[in-house]
């Protein structure tokens, strides 16, 4: 099995919609890739940038090489406003295929930073997501050498 590192940094988002007029947005972002590791990862809440967020959040995903040659594997970041007595507000998302970052990636030795528009649906909203992302070597992986380390684990 080959498999690859993923590593992306949630930079910022710049000229978010403003949900409410009264109060400053807090806002946070969720990471996930569908199609591969159902794993979900959350920056930190901005408190202070308002609709101009900034994390600098850093995570890592490995990847089985299939998912990542697969047009169907989509990186989704969905951006929050973090509020006190309710339920957190949908702010908005970014989506695109991991196929596509990594085709990116290779023509800039295997990674790139990229602004891309926030969406609501299917229609664009007001704002951007600026991340980073690496890709690393492609690793082979012995599927026995996988399954004793399992069990060694399973074991303790």
């Amino acid at each position: 099995m080959e498999c690859r590192t993923f590593e992306i940094t949630l930079i910022s988002a710049n000229n978010l919609e403003k949900l409410t007029r009264l109060l400053r947005m807090k806002v946070y972002a969720t990471v996930s890739i569908c199609g591969g590791t159902e794993v979900q990862r959350r920056t930190p809440t901005d408190r202070h940038g308002g609709s101009n967020p900034a994390w600098n959040f850093t995570a890592r995903y490995n990847l089985n090489e299939q998912k990542v040659q697969h047009y169907g594997t989509m990186l989704v970041v969905k951006l929050f406003s973090r509020r006190r007595l309710a339920c957190d507000r949908y702010v908005g998302e970014v989506h695109t295929s991991l196929k596509e970052l990594f085709d990116i990636a290779a023509t800039g030795g295997g990674s790139a930073v990229l602004t891309l528009p926030v969406q609501i649906g299917s229609a664009n909203s007001q704002g951007a997501v600026r991340f980073s992302y690496r890709f690393g070597e492609r690793v082979s992986i012995d599927k026995m050498l996988l399954a004793e380390s399992v069990a060694g684990w399973s074991q303790c």
